[in-house]
């Protein structure tokens, strides 16, 4: 691993979609983000996260393209993380379990691309967490893929991202049931957890649509609540509630904890050089996508980086739109991002 820490052991799970052509030239990568895992696209009974974007007759259509998506190293999802019982042990690595970087994400998946005898990409594509693995792909293995679509994302984490981060770890850390991290086989930090997702649902979204979708409206009930009662609770408190209580129901705390982690030590130019230098290596084709509205992730940003790869003369285009659902808008609205993703797909930027 990037700190010098040697895993004995390392499972990564992940799925396809299609199939593999007989060229092996179709095959498509897809990276996730922070709450993520290697279901993209599936039922009606059992959606995928991306599923307004991958699937059969998609946009990104899966009767085309080998899609591959696997669950990021430190993740609970299947993959090898904290939760995880190293070899001969009895009990999970909890904090015992070495810092994971998006790099580390990457040469992971580039093992399992690996075993799956894939020895190169059309594409490698993911919005927020997902998008960092992207740029990272593009810097470590420069000439394994024909174009990179990084969204909603950057080439370094900002402090004001950091401090979202910061927020949510101090909720989960704070949580008497996260017993330093050793709380296996119980619940855990349930209350922290949910608390750290709600933080997160604030940034992701706007103001505008939450003044759209709740206003100051109380949370129906019956009898009626009134307004001035002590636990009175508005609909948008409901909202978080609900959120921050659906992931704890999927997702291990210490995960989430080592993930924020991940995404806080981000930077593409880390122990490398200038931005330029760094640069410098994409061999790639690069579409850049980027949401006026994202609180985490500003678009002045974007364009900078994009700037800097057309200054050394790399094929590069972006994208920016506007959305209500700011930092989520990659996730939600696929109708503005199927067509672009599938021409690049098709011809390239």
């Amino acid at each position: 691993m990037e700190n010098g820490a040697l895993l004995p052991e390392v499972k990564i799970a992940y799925k396809t979609y299609g199939r593999l052509n007989a060229k092996k030239d179709n095959a498509v990568l897809i990276c996730h983000a922070l709450t993520g895992n290697a279901h993209v696209c599936g039922t009606t009974e059992r959606p995928g996260w991306w599923d307004g974007l991958v699937g059969p007759e998609k946009w990104l259509d899966t009767d085309e393209y080998f899609v591959i998506c696997s669950n990021v190293l430190g993740g609970c999802n299947g993959s090898t993380g904290p939760a995880s019982i190293p070899p001969g042990e009895d009990r999970p690595y909890g904090l015992r379990f070495p810092t994971v970087t998006i790099r580390d994400m990457v040469r992971a998946q580039k093992a399992l691309l690996d075993q799956l005898g894939i020895q190169h990409l059309r594409c490698v594509l993911g919005g927020s967490m997902g998008g960092m693995q992207v740029l990272e792909w593009g810097i470590l293995y420069p000439d394994f893929m024909d174009c990179l679509i990084p969204m909603a994302t950057a080439a370094r984490f900002t402090p004001m991202a950091i401090a979202y981060n910061h927020v949510a770890r101090e909720a989960i850390m704070s949580d008497p049931a996260w017993q330093g991290g050793d709380y296996y086989p119980g619940p855990g930090p349930t209350k922290g957890l949910a608390i750290a997702r709600a933080i997160g649902m604030i940034s992701y979204r706007t103001a505008e649509l939450f003044e759209e979708r709740f206003g100051r409206r109380l949370q129906q009930t019956d009898p009626p609540q009134r307004e001035l009662d002590f636990h009175s609770t508005y609909a948008v408190e409901s909202y978080l509630r609900y959120q921050g209580e659906k992931l704890v129901r999927r997702f291990d705390a210490n995960s989430y904890l080592y993930l924020l982690k991940a995404m806080d030590t981000h930077d593409i130019c880390r122990d490398r050089g200038s931005l330029a230098e760094v640069l410098s290596a994409i061999e790639a084709e690069v579409l850049i996508i980027g949401v006026e509205e994202d609180l985490l992730y500003e678009v002045s940003h974007l364009r900078n980086l994009y700037q800097m790869l057309k200054s050394l003369y790399k094929k590069a285009k972006m994208l920016t739109f506007s959305s209500p659902f700011g930092h989520d808008a990659f996730l939600v609205e696929t109708d503005l991002i199927g067509p672009i993703v599938r021409q690049v797909l098709k011809q390239g930027v």
